[in-house]
């Protein structure tokens, strides 16, 4: 695309020189992945400053540079307000407009995000429509799947995979949405048909201030359906009616509004739940028709995942014998309430849960078909939200028979200074043992395990690396269990 074309969506902005026929390859904001042709985007991150780099992405070929303030170059330069926001709007520009193309459902809440997307998924490839999905675990486009950095990728990234989802003919789009990339911007430009709001616990708080600018980051996304009402593409916020934050939330959309769930009256409702160690039953009640749903999944957190899932999916006049039939095949997601089977005689379940709320209803779910001990496994994140530490090991303690506690992903903290402020609200006669390294504690639950427990490993579900400083060792909660039960079968 010629660059005078490419700037043409930035209002007043400024150059050094003429921008006539220079033809743009590629646009790119990290200076080490420039090449010929590219046009560079200088970005002020939390580490390192883009404007930095620009005598690189010179040598290394590029063609222009957008900066917000003044740097050192010869190559014509574009000078913007916010060079954050105009890579989102260059972005758009540059690959199209691809949301424009494709229907979009933004999914976002502290827990619960990546299980509705699957569930989402699973519906509409059940219903013929072909996915793309992107989100903590993965991105992926119909069967292929691709890696991804964060829960949502930057806006340059962003548009680049619906571009690709538009070429390989995806039908419906959808991605997990993060309060970060909510603040941060990340999701401007993305055309939003649907906002699905899960719920709102403690997370976090090491970027957001408090739990109310948490919120209002959260209902950006619902803000961002736009004022506009067109019949032939209409705009829905799912909205979770048990939780305080949905009037906030209903405030912040101009669009249709279905609200789901179980305690309050709600347009798309679950009665006659049963809940049980082999899964979920229970009526499912919505403006379109009943259906009893029965799936593999657990817990109750679960079927207010499977509420949020039917909401939108009869938004989008998905019948309801097809959501009853994809419930009943789907039969988990990578790292949410996991197990880990190698016959052993007593229970391991690896799940995500890495915030108190997340945790607290893993543990209130294995309690309800426990007939033995339950042991937990659990840490807390370094570099992260230190208040939420001593919470996470009171509802350990207080749901566990055995809390052996540990290190997560420390970062560049001390991993016994994490587990100092977790120990810190514990009282003396709470059971509990602290074993800094994870691997000897996931071993010493395994071996401590009897027949009929249940042993919790909570935190880092799918993840497949633990963050030690700035560096990332293999380390997958699954294989290490996995390698601890047949340690101890094998004695």
């Amino acid at each position: 695309m010629n660059l005078d074309e490419l700037v043409s969506c930035l209002p007043f902005y400024q150059t050094n020189k003429s921008i006539d026929n220079i033809e743009v390859t590629n646009i790119v904001m990290d200076s080490r992945k420039v090449v010929s042709g590219n046009l560079f985007v200088c970005i002020a991150g939390y580490t390192v400053d883009g404007h930095d780099f620009v005598k690189q992405a010179e040598q290394k070929g590029a063609v222009a540079i957008v900066a917000e303030k003044p740097v050192d170059s010869k190559l014509p330069t574009i000078y913007v307000a916010d060079s954050h926001r105009a890579l989102s709007m260059l972005a758009v520009k540059f690959f199209e407009n691809p949301t424009s193309k494709l229907p979009l459902i933004g999914v976002t809440g502290t827990n619960g995000k990546t299980t509705v997307t699957y569930l989402l998924e699973a519906i509409f490839q059940l219903a013929g429509r072909k996915t793309g999905v992107i989100g903590t675990i993965h991105m992926k486009i119909g069967e292929k799947t691709y890696p991804v950095v964060n829960t949502t990728p930057d806006a340059l990234m962003l548009q680049q995979s619906f571009k690709h989802m538009v070429d390989e003919g995806v039908d419906q789009a959808i991605m997990e949405v993060s309060s970060h990339a909510l603040v941060q911007g990340r999701a401007h430009g993305c055309d939003y048909d649907m906002a699905i709001f899960t719920n709102l616990s403690q997370d976090h708080l090491d970027f957001h201030k408090d739990m109310d600018e948490y919120l209002r980051a959260k209902s950006l996304l619902f803000a961002q359906l736009g004022n506009n009402y067109t019949e032939e593409k209409l705009k829905f916020a799912i909205i979770n009616e048990d939780e305080t934050a949905s009037k906030v939330l209903k405030e912040s959309t101009a669009q249709h509004v279905i609200t789901y769930g179980i305690n309050k009256p709600s347009q798309v409702t679950a009665t006659n739940i049963k809940l049980g160690a082999k899964g979920i039953h229970f009526q499912l009640q919505t403006p379109v028709g009943n259906i009893h749903i029965k799936s593999k999944l657990m817990g109750k957190f679960n079927v207010y995942n499977m509420l949020a899932a039917s909401a939108a999916a009869i938004a989008t006049n998905i019948p309801l014998s097809v959501i009853q039939t994809a419930f009943e095949q789907i039969g988990g997601v990578n790292g949410r309430f996991e197990p880990v089977n190698e016959g052993q005689p007593f229970a391991v379940i690896v799940d995500y849960a890495h915030t108190p709320d997340s945790l607290e209803n893993v543990l209130q779910t294995v309690k309800e078909f426990a007939t033995e001990r339950v042991f937990v496994v659990v840490g807390c994140g370094g570099d992260r939200d230190r208040t939420k530490r001593p919470i996470m090991a009171k509802i350990a303690v207080e749901y566990a028979d055995k809390a052996i506690l540990t290190s997560d992903n420390p970062r560049t903290e001390d991993p016994q200074a994490i587990l100092d402020d977790m120990i810190s609200g514990l009282s003396q006669d709470s059971t509990y043992e602290v074993i800094v390294d994870r691997k000897e504690a996931i071993y010493e639950a395994v071996h401590q395990a009897a027949p009929g427990d249940i042993i919790v490993i909570a935190g880092k579900g799918h993840e497949t690396y633990q963050q030690i400083g700035h560096t990332k060792h293999d380390f997958d909660d699954r294989k290490v269990a996995r390698e601890a039960i047949l340690a101890k079968e094998n004695k």
